[in-house]
């Protein structure tokens, strides 16, 4: 027998029934002392210095039209393969210092 897999995305998901936001709301007002953990073990603190934070995490890429310098294309481009990657790169960079000192909300 076969199965039809099932996918969604966060625009096509089905709306929550009554029932299963009732059903959020109490799990949501249970005190964290009420939630059993005895079947997790606890990471040491080496294990904590092992991790890699963002390990999985992979943006969402989005197309977009942007206009550039033509100078500034042209010494991206002559770096070699991977202009718009680099592009990219030096946005976040950018985001991630302006995100640091507080300058962008």
């Amino acid at each position: 027998m076969k199965t039809k897999m099932v996918s969604y995305t966060l625009e096509t998901l089905p709306q929550l029934t009554e029932v299963q936001i009732a059903h959020l709301k109490a799990l949501a007002a249970r005190p964290d002392s009420e939630i059993d953990t005895t079947d997790i073990p606890e990471l040491t603190a080496e294990q904590w210095k092992k991790g890699i934070r963002g390990r999985f995490y992979r943006p969402v890429k989005r197309q977009i039209t942007a206009r550039v310098d033509a100078d500034v294309l042209e010494w991206l481009k002559a770096q070699g393969k991977g202009y718009q990657s680099r592009i990219n790169a030096i946005l976040r960079r950018e985001m991630l210092a302006a995100h640091r000192s507080g300058a962008a909300k």
